[in-house]
């Protein structure tokens, strides 16, 4: 029998740790993953992933099921997290990091292994996209990360971010455009 999200936030209320380690374990590559899009970095994302579930965790009598289900509630507070984040550092963000970064994962046997040079055109392509994206104005950089990247419905970013599915639906266009405007003059 299945767990619900009221079922497994109770037993977090009332300590029990092991449903806390499964809200953490099953969610935590989805705010990673939004947490490195936000910053385009792995060290910045994993520490901003640990400072979430920490907030998650101090607030967590704040979730309310007939609100919506636990995950879109946590991604909610991971976004709020990440722009107030992007706000407070905008001015000292590095667009740099250390090619090492890239190589935390462990070749699998039988996974194919991407060359070196498959490996940099991956990491310049990444690096090329953040760098556009944080040329967009941040609503706009914001829907369309959600959208393209975290892959989210126009109703779940409209719930998200509490704006009308048209203004959403504006965001991601007028994103878009400029992105592909800034591809077009050659902007990285």
């Amino acid at each position: 029998m299945e767990t619900t999200d009221a079922e497994l936030v109770a037993r977090c209320r009332s300590g029990d740790h092991d449903a806390w380690e499964v809200v953490v374990r099953n969610r935590h590559a989805r705010v990673y993953n939004l947490a490195y899009r936000f910053t385009g970095r792995a060290d910045e994302a994993e520490d901003l992933t640990q400072e979430v579930f920490l907030k998650v965790y101090r607030t967590l009598h704040l979730y309310r099921a007939e609100s919506g289900a636990l995950e879109t509630w946590i991604v909610r507070v991971a976004r709020n997290h990440f722009i107030d984040h992007y706000r407070k550092y905008k001015t000292e963000r590095h667009h740099t990091a250390p090619l090492e970064e890239h190589h935390d994962s462990i070749a699998l046997p039988g996974v194919r292994v991407e060359t070196p040079s498959e490996v940099l055109d991956r990491k310049e392509t990444a690096e090329r996209v953040h760098r556009l994206l944080d040329r967009l104005p941040q609503d706009q950089r914001e829907a369309v990360i959600l959208r393209d990247l975290e892959e989210l419905t126009y109703e779940e970013i409209a719930d998200l971010i509490k704006v009308p599915i048209g203004t959403v639906k504006s965001r991601i266009n007028r994103g878009r455009i400029e992105l592909a405007r800034l591809l077009r003059a050659g902007a990285v």
